[in-house]
């Protein structure tokens, strides 16, 4: 019989402060993670301050904002805007649901709405001080995990107008973690391209955009060449870029209000089928629309008032109007006025402005079309070869073996009870049975479904796109993932490559990254490809097992374990561990390395390095970094 628990007012409790805060983070920050992925909760925090600077500089108030990270990762954030009221400083960092942002008539287009971004800051820092200054005088406070230590009010005559806010992310919450400096140094660049005129300074480096939106296209085109200077066009509340390159795939950056929407929303929805419907209504062409954006790289901006951000990460748009307002009638019934829809707007934008651009500037108009009808040959061919292929992988019931499907996907409509499993469902790439069987045994048949690859795939760089098209293993995959026909068909938030740590292991892996990376680069761009970190070593005693992922972590559990001779195993496969020992390396606390692809990097160049022929310069990087398994073994692996 289950144990009975009476259920009465003593079970009734009422959280202050910021305590839900950090009794439940992911609702206000979504994940915690360690600093690895720019998704985690550390660059949330950050952005949660630095929001609060850039909505005072959309205001109008101060030109510069000055962000420092410390190595001891003890963050600081200086504006020069109007300052928080002197008397309301505790109240605006440490009262959910307060602050000014509710009052259009102070804040019109911000970021934030809901009034707990600089508490979650608050909540989950192990400590947290805020500064006022406003004409002469400043207003402070200090906190430690939420809790209010100290209070007071001076005078500060030297001191210009604005915040400071310094904290440091609670390791009791976050772990070891540390800031990744590249990430932060992308998200200033990204506030700069959205805010002409604002100088950012983010350790002791400044950064300003003088041509906004087009300055970070043609950053993002040192990954290609395009076929045409891009496409720049502004107007009330939007700015578009626009231009087509050889790569594959798309490559459109978004914005809402100054906010790196980096999953999206309905406003990128609207941009790329206003791409694909322009074009096909100045051409006077039914072109597919897949065709109208292959290889295209842009970026679109919008502001609106009240944003409806899906998650207080803020990283996808949900909002369908451009402002919403709940009014009353002449018989003072509530009603709600919108204003157009974010689809319509868009859409009337780009096509009026882009349809005139093009008659103006007709030399380009060609080479978009030739560009649209390579492409439409090149699907045309390969849609034939994808089809014969899975045909064969039917009759052969290949399919159903490659594939251990799990039962959520991501662009299921989730509800309160599937939300989280959605949001965690993952794909595991891996090599052969034996790892597939344990990863399978192992995995959480909800959310996580097992790919297995038979062998090595071909080198999808060196190897023609009819010979890629024709390969059963990639086409296959490609089917599971749901990526055939467009990107936001994507059956799994996570594509998590799980090879083997030795030699043909890494060499699958490569290959892997190298077919995503050339035909479906966005995959990566979008945060959706991982590697998985497996044990190397596994060290026990009588009482206890540990398993370590590094050099370092199994000396340092020789050291801790004390009860008798230990004895050390070194695992080089997947396969040789057991699905009872896997289980825990897939779970709560599995281990992800997130692919990036860098600004700085051209994919070509990447991949002619690694994966092209075997030229002098990469035989001479192979001889300088060449290693024994006894000296990899000495090193962080």
């Amino acid at each position: 019989m289950p144990q009975v628990t009476n259920y009465t007012d003593d079970n009734i409790r009422t959280l202050e402060g910021v305590q839900h805060v950090r009794m439940r983070p992911g609702m206000y920050i979504g994940r915690l993670g360690n600093g690895n992925n720019q998704g985690d909760g550390i660059y949330v925090l950050l952005k949660e301050i630095v929001d609060n600077s850039i909505d005072e500089y959309s205001m109008g108030f101060g030109k510069q904002i000055i962000i420092d990270i410390t190595p001891e990762n003890e963050v600081s954030v200086r504006d020069f805007g109007r300052g928080i009221p002197l008397d309301s400083v505790v109240k605006a960092v440490s009262i959910l649901n307060t602050g000014g942002k509710f009052d259009d008539a102070v804040f019109k287009k911000s970021v934030g709405l809901n009034g707990v971004g600089s508490k979650a800051v608050n909540a989950l820092s192990e400590s947290f001080y805020v500064c006022s200054y406003r004409e002469g005088e400043s207003s402070w406070a200090r906190f430690e995990r939420g809790e209010l230590k100290d209070s007071g009010k001076e005078p500060a005559p030297r001191e210009k107008n604005g915040t400071l806010v310094r904290f440091t992310p609670d390791v009791m919450m976050f772990g070891k973690y540390e800031y990744h400096l590249d990430y932060v140094e992308q998200m200033v660049k990204n506030y700069s391209y959205l805010k002409k005129g604002l100088t950012l300074v983010f350790n002791g480096n400044s950064y300003v955009s003088e041509n906004g939106l087009l300055d970070l296209v043609n950053e993002n085109l040192l990954s290609d060449t395009p076929l045409y200077p891009p496409i720049h066009l502004e107007g009330e509340d939007i700015e578009i870029v626009l231009t087509h390159g050889n790569a594959y795939g798309e490559n459109i950056s978004s914005f809402v209000n100054g906010q790196n929407t980096r999953d999206g929303g309905t406003h990128l929805a609207a941009y790329r089928e206003a791409i694909a419907k322009t074009l096909k209504d100045f051409f006077k062409k039914n072109y597919d629309p897949a065709d109208c954006r292959q290889g295209v790289v842009g970026a679109i901006s919008i502001q609106i008032q009240e944003p409806n951000f899906e998650g207080q990460t803020k990283t996808k748009l949900g909002s369908n109007y451009m402002w919403e307002k709940q009014t009353h009638d002449e018989k003072g019934s509530l009603k709600l006025d919108t204003g157009p829809t974010i689809r319509s707007y868009v859409n009337d934008f780009v096509s009026k402005n882009l349809d005139n651009y093009l008659r103006i500037h007709k030399e380009i108009v060609p080479v978009i079309e030739d560009k649209i009808k390579a492409s439409q040959q090149e699907r045309e061919e390969i849609s034939g070869i994808q089809k014969k292929t899975r045909e064969r992988a039917r009759k052969t019931a290949v399919y159903n073996r490659k594939l251990r499907d799990c039962r959520y996907h991501y662009g299921d409509k989730p509800t309160e009870k599937t939300q989280e499993d959605i949001e965690r469902s993952s794909i595991f790439i891996t090599e052969g049975d034996s790892a597939s069987g344990t990863i399978t045994k192992a995995r959480n048949a909800a959310y996580q479904a097992v790919f297995s690859l038979r062998g090595k795939p071909i080198n999808s760089y060196k190897e023609s796109r009819k010979r890629v098209a024709e390969n059963e293993e990639l086409n296959l995959l490609i089917s599971a993932l749901g990526v055939e026909d467009d990107l936001s068909n994507l059956r799994y938030n996570n594509i998590i490559v799980a090879t083997d740590a030795d030699d043909d292991g890494m060499h699958i892996r490569m290959l892997v990254l190298t077919f995503i990376m050339k035909y479906y680069p966005d995959l990566i761009r979008r945060g959706h490809v991982y590697i998985l970190q497996t044990p190397l070593f596994r060290v026990r005693d009588k009482k206890e097992n540990r398993y370590c992922y590094s050099t370092e972590e199994k000396e340092k559990a020789i050291s801790e374990l004390h009860s008798g001779k230990t004895e050390i195993t070194r695992f080089k496969g997947l396969g040789e561990i057991s699905a009872d020992e896997f289980a825990s390396f897939i779970g709560e606390d599995m281990r992800l390395d997130a692919v990036q692809l860098s600004d700085e990097e051209r994919i070509s160049e990447i991949m002619e390095f690694y994966m092209g022929d075997n030229t002098i310069e990469r035989q001479n990087f192979i001889r300088a970094n060449l290693r024994s398994e006894e000296e990899l073994e000495d090193v962080n692996i």
